[in-house]
């Protein structure tokens, strides 16, 4: 049985490769890199995975909204080159999702502050939104255009949370339809900026008259899924493109990818506990503020792709 495994495995990375590439040949390239790595560029990513694993946790954002800028400027600080920027930093970001919102939902599920049922409806829609997003219209997308709809969806998400608008009392979630429609859209936008979902997800749950703590949480357990399409998505569209650095897969950075993914499971635990014990006001408004404070830098960043 493990020998079959083993062989499956190896098999899969075959196809994934064109066969050019064995498992040995794949470590030996990582740790070529992960030695040629800059130590202050590997210090600002595990530092960037520490404190993206904790906002994770803390408000179920998936970490997104904070990786996707600092990565936009440590990958220019690498000369990644100027037109993938942007779309290395989203796709890097989702990848790390993958990672992010295991070991968060894992924290929330032992408060009861995951809605599965919820979870369970929103799921087919998000991995359609996802593919599509992820996997036909990010790569036709040109980096300012990618900018400053980051910039414009997060403004809107943090101005919504100031708000602090109270839904009516008798408001519900959607039919299982528009439930299902509703993660589509989730999906599709979050694969455009490299989140896990949380800043619409979050508001949406909120606006459904769901328990911020509970929005927080279901929005931590939506956050693998929409990875997980995106991730696929962005290896598909990016396969094959010219111009991309041997340290890219598709438009995923892999040893930044690494770097943080290690470090932010051990931190978005942490972020989950802090959760449940900050007040509601207190948790919207750091959601909020963050989110304003990203959308301006990513709102420059698209002013310098058009005008710069």
């Amino acid at each position: 049985m493990r020998a079959s495994a083993q062989s499956t495995s190896e098999e899969a990375i075959r196809l994934i490769t064109g066969g050019h590439i064995s498992i040995l040949s794949l470590f030996a390239r990582f740790e070529i890199e992960t030695n040629h790595m800059d130590p202050i560029f590997a210090l600002a990513l595990a530092v960037l995975g520490c404190v993206t694993g904790f906002a994770a946790g803390l408000l179920g954002i998936g970490g997104g909204m904070i990786l996707v800028p600092f990565l936009t400027l440590l990958f220019t600080w690498q000369s990644v080159p100027l037109e993938l920027t942007v779309h290395a930093a989203i796709a890097t970001s989702m990848a790390t999702i993958l990672f992010t919102s295991v070991s968060s939902v894992r924290a929330h599920n032992k408060k009861g502050a995951v809605r599965w049922d919820l979870v369970a409806a929103l799921t087919p829609g998000i991995l359609v939104g996802g593919l599509v997003s992820g996997g036909a219209l990010f790569s036709l997308l040109k980096t300012g255009w990618l900018a400053l709809f980051f910039a414009i969806f997060v403004a809107y998400s943090a101005f919504q949370m100031l708000l602090d608008k109270k839904p009516k009392p008798s408001r519900q979630m959607p039919g299982p339809v528009g439930t299902a429609a509703s993660g589509g859209v989730i999906g599709f936008i979050s694969g455009l900026v490299g989140a896990g979902g949380g800043f619409i997800s979050v508001p949406f749950m909120l606006f459904c008259n769901v328990p911020l703590h509970q929005a927080v949480g279901t929005s931590a357990a939506l956050g693998f899924p929409i990875a997980l399409a995106n991730t696929i998505g962005y290896v598909w569209s990016g396969w094959g493109q010219t111009g991309l650095p041997p340290t890219m897969v598709g438009y995923i950075f892999w040893p930044a990818l690494i770097v943080l993914a290690l470090f932010s499971v051990f931190l978005a635990p942490v972020g989950a506990r802090a959760a449940h014990n900050l007040p509601v006001k207190t948790l919207k408004r750091i959601f909020a503020y963050l989110l304003f404070g990203l959308a301006l830098y990513m709102g420059f960043k698209a002013y310098l792709s058009f005008f710069g």
